[in-house]
This record gives structure tokens, sequence and C-alpha cells, in this order.
């Protein structure tokens, strides 16, 4: 079911109301911001990590929340998912489906936008442990400044909670060109075999159809393994999912064409997990129509930035 909501504000630490998308810098209530040039290359990735990003198409188990990090953000997150029919500012959500799938025995919830609701989630967005690493991996020949594209959060309940079916990121992005994009999932809840932890098809990175992404098969989610139908030969020959086995507070990072998915959770605990999906400055919109529902329109083919998009790290802040 997708809930609709309208004409409140967003939610400040203090219970007010304010949009945070205006806020360009961290606000510090989850971490202590850098604030020396040299600190930068504190949360930078080795050779050997980035070496690995572009041969397999993801990085697993980086460590980016400490236990009492996540159980911050997991306090801001309860609230979302206890409280979204009367909780101020859900309007600001570019999206908010309580069950994407529609199945009561496989619920899955996802929502778009929080930065702009809660300050937890806004400073996630800029923390500089995953936007360093962001900046390196966007591009395979140089380091890019980073800005962010959206947010995004998962959450399985226990023993009923849904998949998310396999699938690449940019298949659902191509309203933005060129493909310089990237996505941090974070888990808030150790991901297992039995909850429906995240999983990667190493290679899959390098699946395309022309230079294009995999078709999209199923736009809620719903069915696991559709994306067969339409993998080659070869493909459904390469088809061999890694799991991720995040613990709590760890990072995977992926490339937008690695293929990846997630399968429900039957276990007796919750898998609540929280995207960041950043774009390399300079990325464009590719459509007439908002990029996102409730932002202002960026017209087909001018540079995403603005409100909606901030700067998230410039490589040129470490040489200051």
């Amino acid at each position: 079911m997708e809930v609709s909501v309208g004409g409140r504000g967003g939610v400040s630490g203090d219970g007010g109301c304010v949009d945070l998308s205006t806020k360009h810098e961290p606000l510090g209530g989850l971490f202590n911001p850098v604030k020396e040039p040299a600190d930068w290359s504190r949360f930078k990735l080795s050779q050997e990590q980035v070496d690995q990003f572009w041969r397999d198409g993801y990085l697993t188990n980086i460590p980016v929340l400490s236990e009492e990090q996540c159980d911050k953000i997991l306090s801001d997150y309860q609230r979302i998912i206890e409280e979204n029919d009367k909780l101020p500012g859900m309007d600001l959500l570019y999206e908010f489906h309580c069950n994407q799938t529609n199945d009561p025995r496989n619920v899955l919830l996802h929502c778009l936008g929080h930065w702009r609701l809660m300050p937890s989630f806004h400073d996630l967005c800029f923390m500089p442990n995953i936007a360093v690493p962001a900046s390196q991996l966007l591009d395979p020949n140089q380091e890019r400044k980073v800005r962010l594209w959206h947010d995004q959060l998962f959450a399985k309940p226990p023993h009923c909670g849904g998949n998310v079916a396999w699938h690449q990121d940019y298949s659902y992005w191509t309203r933005t060109v060129p493909m310089a994009h990237l996505t941090i999932h974070i888990a808030l809840d150790a991901q297992t075999l039995d909850n429906g932890g995240l999983q990667y098809v190493p290679g899959s990175h390098r699946w395309t159809r022309d230079g294009a992404p995999l078709p999209v098969t199923d736009f809620n989610f719903k069915d696991m393994d559709s994306i067969e139908t339409i993998l080659t030969e070869e493909e459904r020959a390469n088809f061999k999912p890694v799991h991720g086995l995040l613990k709590k507070g760890q990072a995977s990072i992926h490339h937008p064409l690695t293929v990846h998915g997630s399968k429900p959770n039957r276990s007796e605990y919750s898998r609540r997990a929280c995207v960041v999906n950043y774009v390399a400055d300079g990325v464009c919109s590719n459509s007439d129509e908002p990029l996102l529902k409730g932002t202002n329109l960026i017209k087909k083919g001018d540079k995403m930035e603005g409100q909606f998009y901030p700067l998230i790290y410039d490589p040129a802040w470490s040489r200051a």
C-alpha cells in the first residue's frame, strides 16, 4: 500500500518542522564533521579495495556506523515505521510504501527522501566514511566530486519480511545521464542467510544491452526470479550470488549495474537498512519531468544540482 500524506513540514531534532534539504552540511548530531583537510584521507579505501570493486562490482563489510550511531538512526527509523500516518513532514518524502509488495505475507517497507525529515538520516548522507570512498569508486579513472542522488529505507519485519527481486539500480535511473552512480547499503541489523540479507552476483556490472542496463522486470520488487526471463545463456551460467552477510553498522558498496537482491525474512529478527545513492558531479537530467516527486524541474540536459542534490564531497577539500 502506498500512503499519501501532505501539508506538513519536516521533523527536526527538537520536534519542530523544517525541510532539511535546505541544509547542505552535516548538522553534527551523528558524527563530528571533518575540520582539517588532511583528515579526509583517513576515510579512503585501499588500492586493493578499489581494484576489487572494479573486478567484482561491489565491496562488502565496510565499517561505517558504531553501535551507538545505529541505535540513534534506528530510533528515528522506528518512528517512520510506527507513526507514518501522523508523523509531521511525511509529505516531504519522494515515496513511501508501507508494503511495496502488497502481500501481507511478504512485507517490504520502502521509502525515499527521509534525509529531508530527520537529522540522523540527513547527516548519514554526509558521512565522510561513505562519501570519500564514493569519490574513489564513481569513476575508474579519477576521483570525482560527489552529489546526493537520493536515500532509501528498506525494512523487513520478522517472519513475514518480503524479498527484493534481482535487479540493477541504473535500470530504474535512466532519467539521469551519464551513468556515474553508486549505491551504499548500510545494515542497521545484522544481515544473515535467514533474515533476507543482501546478495550480489559478481561480475554482473558488465551485463548490458547495447550499453544500456538490463530492462526492469518488476517495479515492485516482488517476483524474485523474474530477471531470469531476460538473461542470456552466458549470464545464467554466471549467475552465482554471494551473500554480503553484513554486521550491524557495516556497509556494502555496489556499482549501478551490479545485479543484487535479497530473499524474504523468515527469521525472528528485523532486517532494516539505510541506502544512500550518490552521483558524480556533472550528471544531468534526462527527463522533462521532475527527477523526484515534489522537487523542482531540472530541464533535460541540465546538471543535477541545487537544493535536492547537494555537493557531499569534493576531493579538493583534502588538499585545501
